[in-house]
């Protein structure tokens, strides 16, 4: 049955925990293997750039307009590092906070210096979890470039040198493919659409794209196992018992319900509800989800967004998130308990655990993986 889950009442109303990620293997090599040079094009077509064309450790990183000039000229390597005039893009003290600037330095290999340039055209430090971002979005030359929680806003968009010695890249860069999707999901409702999936990848960089291949795979099969579970195979948008909308508000919160007092039922693929996750799930993605929480079933790349919102970010019923769990290899049952903890684990509800342990074996199976160990809760 579709409906209200403990997890969606029991959010840390403190605010949103920094995911800290672990680096791939691919990232870790000494020096690239293949690698691509050119300018690095962003906001209003403007260039990442150099500030005055000096190669000394600690010299800004800005846009500014395109010339030609070395201080533009960028090499994407496949070792993870960006590469100007001999040294590295780097992140100042190496920190993962929204804000911190990003300056030139020599190449240390550290985690600081290593990114991901997605198919969504984010350039992503990994480390932090965070993209490469235009300071509050001012395209005047010599804005200063740091790092800033994914929103996919247009300061965040990259047009970077292609590695990988010319080969088209696939469409999604998804561990997923679309024609495994369907096989997932043969009778999903038609709202469900691989295309806003791969969409809402760039808001949580670090989904599906952490650790080895197995890893990554794992990740994207226990996160569709249990979407599975809460949607009825991806059948439901929205909550079917319509007798529990007026009972997800929270008044005791300063901003209310300003969209209604039976506006924040669930929708999606975690069936969000509750007013302060509307609110704290659109902070994060950058949508105004307590004003306007019906994005969330008009939207398809809105609504996958919120379900990676929590997998991503948020403990529950459990200890961990479910991203943590999957890529610290802790099991899959991990991901059951912050989901639905409370009311399933611990021998509470043992039919729904084996549902969603079985959609995770059928899912792995797929993708051609192991599913591991732990899989109970």
């Amino acid at each position: 049955m579709v409906g209200h889950s403990p997890h969606r009442s029991t959010l840390v109303k403190s605010g949103l925990a920094a995911t800290v990620l672990a680096l791939s293997a691919a990232l870790m090599t000494a020096a690239p293997a293949q690698a691509a040079t050119g300018s690095i094009t962003g906001l209003d077509g403007k260039c990442l750039d150099v500030a005055g064309a000096d190669s000394a450790n600690g010299t800004p990183v800005q846009i500014y307009d395109c010339n030609g000039t070395n201080a533009q000229q960028w090499t994407v390597g496949s070792d993870g590092t960006i590469r100007a005039l001999g040294k590295c893009l780097d992140i100042v003290d190496r920190s993962t906070a929204d804000g911190a600037k990003v300056q030139l330095w020599d190449c240390t290999g550290g985690a600081n210096q290593k990114w991901v340039v997605t198919a969504a055209h984010d350039i992503v430090n990994p480390a932090a979890d965070k993209c490469l971002d235009v300071t509050d979005r001012n395209s005047a030359n010599g804005t200063r470039v740091q790092i800033w929680t994914c929103t996919g806003g247009s300061n965040q968009k990259w047009n970077a040198p292609a590695t990988g010695g010319g080969s088209t890249p696939a469409p999604s860069g998804f561990v997923v493919s679309e024609a495994q999707f369907n096989q997932m999901f043969p009778n999903r409702n038609p709202f469900y659409t691989y295309q806003g999936l791969v969409q809402a990848l760039s808001a949580f960089p670090g989904f599906a794209n952490t650790g080895d291949d197995t890893t990554k795979k794992q990740e994207a099969a226990a996160f569709l196992a249990n979407v599975n579970h809460e949607t009825g195979g991806l059948q439901y948008v929205v909550e079917l018992n319509t007798a529990n909308y007026p009972t997800y508000c929270d008044w005791g919160q300063s901003y209310g319900c300003p969209a209604g007092q039976a506006a924040y039922y669930g929708r999606g693929p975690i069936q969000l509800s509750w007013n302060y996750n509307y609110k704290a799930a659109g902070d994060a993605i950058g949508v105004d989800l307590l004003n306007n929480p019906w994005l969330v079933e008009n939207d398809p790349a809105i609504a996958w967004k919120t379900g990676l919102w929590f997998w991503n970010t948020q403990s529950g019923a459990g200890t961990m998130t479910p991203h943590n769990a999957m890529v610290n290899h802790v099991g899959f049952g991990e991901t059951i308990r912050s989901i639905n903890g409370s009311l399933e684990c611990n021998g509470r509800n043992q039919a729904q655990v084996q549902s969603r342990v079985d959609a995770y074996q059928r899912f792995t199976s797929i993708l051609g993986v192991s599913p591991g160990g732990n899989l109970y809760c």
